[in-house]
């Protein structure tokens, strides 16, 4: 399965709901603006080897934030962002 990066990047969006889960799975007080840039930069520095597609989901997981968002296949909607754990 070939994953078209650039086509998510351009394509992804948000829901009114996804800002306030973002803020609170991260900790963070972001406004909409900045969650929007704080994404974008987290697709477009994530490789392309850490972009997986399992299901109807996109996982990107950036391992420099220790972050991974779920994106839907379909609408490349944002899902969700959680923090993850890197294992030393």
């Amino acid at each position: 399965m070939i994953i078209d990066k650039p086509k998510i990047i351009k394509n992804h969006c948000f829901t009114e709901l996804v800002y306030q889960r973002i803020n609170r799975k991260l900790k963070l007080n972001y406004s909409k603006i900045a969650i929007e840039t704080f994404i974008k930069t987290l697709l477009i520095e994530t490789p392309l080897i850490n972009y997986i597609k399992k299901g109807k989901n996109f996982y990107i997981l950036n391992k420099k934030h220790q972050v991974r968002i779920t994106v839907n296949s379909t609408t490349f909607r944002i899902i969700t962002v959680d923090k993850t754990i890197n294992s030393i």
